[in-house]
């Protein structure tokens, strides 16, 4: 265990002497680096979570190649130039690379400027067709993103699941006031994939299915048969389960954006005689609430 000590303003990261000094620590975080480690394995490895200290342990060492992110916007500029010397307007080169116009117009703004060979409706179009392929990369982009985070989670353990369903609880479920005692474990939500964890979470803390009750609320004005059904299949469970679905009274004087078929309302999960687990429940989010200050006060210092 790496013993650190701080003491502030004395150009060290406020680190003195110790089972591991300044310099010791220098050198291994150096020769990691040198071995083509990332900050962030660097910290891990010496146990070193401030960033200021972890930073001044680097300070001069170039970070790995492996490390360094390729500035692809590189070729889309000299692309673009490319194009705008050949006459092709904004609009024109929107839809060969889906780049914004906005950076079209930074990586051009210095060439002349082609001489308007189209008619406004033609333009019109080609603008279109533009800001249409803009959108298709920027999907492209926001799916693969997605996918790339979803493989950085990795195997998920007991203990990770126990810890995501006490936040998500605590986050959307139902929660005791002094001011009115309500000591139920109830858990409200419209995404499907909470509703599966917070499920998953209940039966690993030993919750029998029969203990647990749904209750579907919908807008009257929705596909409300289509909305239990989703619900039913999703939970798997029979439909003594459920209890009678409550539905939103439509205002006139509004107009409603969660319409389609993606739109199945939300789903209550209750579970019954639940007062002794709700207080485990707070408790348990107290104390995720403390060992996350620990943290903090370890950065701060």
């Amino acid at each position: 265990m790496t013993d650190i000590n701080r003491r502030p303003g004395d150009g060290t990261g406020g680190l003195r002497s110790g089972t591991a000094t300044y310099e010791s620590l220098r050198e291994q975080a150096i020769a990691l680096r040198r071995e083509g480690l990332s900050l962030r394995q660097i910290r891990d490895r010496l146990g070193i979570h401030n960033n200021n200290i972890l930073n001044g342990l680097v300070k001069g060492e170039p970070p790995p190649e492996w490390t360094k992110r390729p500035n692809a916007k590189d070729d889309l500029r000299d692309r673009a130039r490319e194009l705008r010397l050949q006459g092709m307007t904004y609009d024109e080169i929107q839809v060969e690379l889906g780049c914004s116009k906005s950076s079209i117009s930074l990586w051009v703004r210095d060439l002349p400027k082609p001489e308007r060979r189209r008619t406004s409706e033609e333009a019109s179009a080609i603008a279109r067709r533009g800001w249409q392929r803009t959108l298709e990369i920027r999907e492209g982009e926001r799916r693969q993103t997605k996918l790339e985070a979803a493989s950085e989670i990795g195997p998920f353990s007991e203990r990770d699941l126990f810890l995501v369903g006490v936040s998500l609880y605590w986050s959307e479920g139902s929660k005791d006031k002094a001011y009115d005692r309500r000591e139920r474990a109830i858990f409200v939500n419209s995404d499907p994939g909470m509703v599966n964890v917070h499920l998953s979470w209940l039966r690993l803390l030993g919750v029998k299915g029969e203990h647990v009750r749904f209750a579907v609320t919908i807008h009257e004005t929705a596909d409300v048969a289509g909305a239990e059904r989703f619900w039913a299949d999703l939970t798997g469970v029979p439909p003594e389960q459920f209890l009678k679905t409550t539905l939103k009274r439509h205002n006139p004087k509004t107009t409603r954006k969660n319409t389609g078929e993606s739109y199945h309302g939300c789903l209550a999960v209750r579970v019954l005689q639940s007062a002794g687990l709700y207080r485990r429940i707070e408790g348990w989010w107290c104390g995720i609430v403390g060992a996350a200050a620990q943290f903090d006060q370890l950065n701060r210092t």
